[in-house]
């Protein structure tokens, strides 16, 4: 009786520089990737991205320095991975793979080949999808696979955004931010996304509709709570998704509200946009208008509810 083979579940994300000294080469390998950011030409684009992360790496180690010194989430990522693949149980094994830094697709892909295994799924941790980001790590994950020496049988898990699972632990998440509130009708729920090119969506990227959905479906958990979407973390001169968090922070605190429970959607665990960009940039900024009681949901990370939507997924998509 030979044993049946085992099925590898390759977790895609972003990546995150885990030293001061990887922040330059993160940020070198995020403006060189052409599915984000089209620069000039593209033979001239790594000759520009190394100017622009010359100018940015400072500011940016910097805010790694604030949190710590390194981005947490290659270890939030693996812990999912464990948490996932005790879940699924036996037949399967999980990797992790990160676009902009280590453990990059094709060395996780070597580590699936030496454990003998041939069937992948690979699983995007971003909900919703997007070119800019599910779609530059599927191609990158192509990238490797034709690369590879290796022949694997391969499917793919694009989004997640309006699985009842995902909803329900987005909705765990809000109830347990909103308890902490003296009175939830007070409370403003603001929904943060990461910010795209508008440009994008003109060209038919499915990111908003795919955002709007999910606010859609976890507001139909909180009747009678008053609730916002905006975007944040853009960079550059182009036009970008409209409102930015900053400006509707400001339109909320001139209505005089002061309580807010901020809701990162499009990012599944913690980073350097939940822990520094909410969590110190975004706190001042609101403390500064008067909205005096400024929080943040915990983010998704290992929850249980959440890992039960990545087991269903790998589930369905093995039949």
């Amino acid at each position: 009786m030979s044993m049946p083979e085992k099925t590898a579940i390759v977790l895609l994300q972003m990546g995150g520089p885990d030293s001061l000294e990887a922040v330059e080469p993160f940020l070198f390998n995020l403006f060189s990737d052409r599915d984000i950011i089209k620069i000039g030409p593209a033979f001239l684009q790594p000759f520009i991205a190394r100017r622009i992360v010359k100018k940015r790496a400072p500011k940016s180690a910097a805010n790694y320095r604030d949190i710590g010194g390194s981005s947490p989430l290659l270890k939030l990522t693996q812990e999912q991975a464990a948490a996932l693949e005790k879940s699924l149980g036996d037949g399967y094994r999980c990797f992790v793979a990160m676009r902009y830094w280590k453990p990059f697709a094709t060395e996780t892909l070597a580590a699936v080949k030496t454990e003998g295994i041939s069937r992948i799924i690979a699983l995007s941790l971003y909900p919703h999808y997007s070119r800019a980001t599910s779609g530059s790590s599927f191609n990158d994950l192509n990238k490797a696979l034709a690369a590879s020496k290796a022949r694997f049988e391969v499917v793919t898990i694009r989004q997640f955004y309006d699985h009842p699972l995902y909803i329900q632990a987005l909705a765990e998440k809000i109830e347990q931010g909103l308890a902490g509130f003296p009175d939830r009708s007070k409370v403003q729920l603001f929904f943060s996304a990461h910010s795209l090119p508008q440009s994008f969506i003109t060209e038919g990227d499915p990111y908003l509709d795919h955002i709007q959905a999910t606010v859609r479906l976890v507001m139909e958990h909180f009747e009678g709570v008053a609730h916002h979407l905006a975007f944040q973390s853009r960079a550059g001169p182009v036009k970008w998704l409209e409102p930015s968090t900053g400006d509707k922070l400001k339109e909320l605190a001139g209505q005089g509200h002061t309580e807010v429970l901020m809701v990162p959607l499009s990012f599944v665990s913690d980073h350097i946009e939940t822990l520094h960009e909410i969590d110190i940039e975004y706190r001042e900024e609101a403390h500064k208008l008067g909205i005096s009681d400024f929080r943040r949901m915990e983010s998704l990370n290992s929850s249980a509810t959440f890992i039960s939507c990545l087991a269903d997924l790998v589930h369905s998509a093995g039949k």
